[in-house]
């Protein structure tokens, strides 16, 4: 049975995505383009508790002064999320977006891996322009939702 990191490999190779991984980490680090923007990602193996966790980076980090703002955005964006959430660094201001999978007693395969890699960008790129927003004009993060939910 292959591992969990030679699944998520596996998946990540058929797709065309390069991948790096970190010397000695079960980490494997990649980048997406979508409609609205490109960002860095990443999934993280926890052989341990055979747990897979994806995550896209938002390209920028909210400031101290936006990350009030930038919170009320994420909470009204995670309340109708069925899969994943959004979260933000308080301290560093950087925001991302997880999907995650704990496969104990299972096997990780590709067809899981593909539904949290491509529900996660997809995710991303549906609220990046609500968050730009937020980060780049004064709409209330309300309204910054409410026209990402509309289309």
């Amino acid at each position: 049975m292959a591992s969990m990191l030679e699944t998520a490999l596996a998946f990540f190779e058929r797709e065309g995505w390069p991948v790096q991984l970190p010397e000695g980490e079960d980490t494997l680090v990649t980048g997406y383009e979508g409609e609205h923007g490109k960002w860095s990602c990443f999934a993280l193996i926890f052989r341990a508790e055979e747990r897979f966790v994806f995550y896209s980076i938002a390209p920028v980090p909210a400031s101290a002064p936006q990350r009030q703002r930038v919170a009320e955005f994420i909470t009204r964006a995670n309340y109708g999320l069925a899969l994943g959430n959004f979260e933000m660094d308080f301290e560093r201001g950087e925001i991302r977006y997880k999907t995650s999978i704990d496969v104990e007693g299972a096997a990780l395969s590709e067809a899981l891996v593909r539904q949290l890699v491509l529900q996660n960008v997809g995710v991303m790129d549906r609220y990046l322009p609500g968050l730009m927003s937020v980060l780049y004009s004064d709409i209330a993060p309300a309204a910054a939702i409410a026209e990402v939910e509309r289309h």
